[in-house]
């Protein structure tokens, strides 16, 4: 069943097609089963996304959860094929519906083997202005689920890296503020403060998460935190800047 979800699943990734409810039977029944459809995506994807180099974590902060109407983070994976420096020029038309989303992203310096928000601190190695594009690659997402878009990476499809900070000249999270900057106007804005209280508790969220699995968060491995704002979802031209304070900015264009 579970194998059956994963082939159907990256099949319509592979296709850009739209993805609609699986078929009875096979729907991943719960999260947990989500996550294990998910596992065998990415086995599938590899050839093609490259390998996997980190995670992104979705559904941090409250205007993120009240969007999509799931009031836990959720995780998914980063592919190599998928990872851009700013000021990238991207095709709209490599994607079913772009979207962009304002992150404060992590770089790890070594294994995390704890859970909580002071462990994974001391093993991150520097932090990056990052933008997280995200495809609404469904037929009709709010009908799908969490399990089923939790299998699919959770609108996961790359992201964009500014230059790194280290861990000792970064500023203090919670005051980071975030502009999400479209077409040369500001739209939205956020804090650190906006990602489960600061991004540590969401790194720590997902190492606890990861456990669970019998994985762990690796060294060299980028996380995307969670966004600060809600996903502005762009047309053919349409370039963003997300503005981070204290951490600088990143860029993308989507010709």
């Amino acid at each position: 069943m579970l194998d059956r979800a994963a082939t159907l699943i990256a099949a319509a990734r592979l296709a850009r097609t739209p993805l609609a409810a699986l078929p009875a039977g096979i729907v991943p029944g719960d999260e947990r089963d989500g996550y294990r459809v998910q596992q065998a995506v990415h086995t599938i994807l590899a050839d093609d996304a490259g390998r996997r180099i980190g995670w992104k974590i979705g559904c941090t902060s409250a205007v993120m959860q009240n969007y999509l109407g799931i009031p836990h983070p959720c995780a998914g994976g980063v592919f190599a094929g998928g990872v851009h420096d700013s000021g990238v020029s991207l095709r709209h038309r490599d994607y079913v519906h772009v979207g962009v989303e304002c992150e404060i992203a992590v770089r790890l310096g070594r294994d995390v083997v704890a859970a909580d928000a002071a462990s994974v601190a001391d093993a991150i190695e520097a932090y990056l202005p990052a933008i997280e594009i995200v495809d609404d690659r469904y037929a009709d997402w709010r009908s799908l689920g969490a399990p089923t878009l939790i299998a699919d990476d959770f609108f996961a499809a790359g992201c964009v890296l500014g230059a790194p900070v280290p861990r000792a000249q970064a500023p203090d999270l919670l005051a980071v503020t975030g502009r999400a900057v479209l077409n040369g106007v500001e739209v939205a804005h956020g804090s650190g403060a906006d990602v489960l209280g600061h991004p540590h508790h969401a790194l720590a969220w997902l190492a606890s998460h990861l456990a669970e699995q019998g994985q762990q968060l690796r060294a060299g491995e980028i996380v995307l935190t969670g966004s600060l704002v809600q996903t502005l979802w762009l047309n053919p031209g349409d370039a963003a800047v997300m503005q981070l304070s204290g951490l600088g900015e990143v860029a993308v264009r989507f010709d």
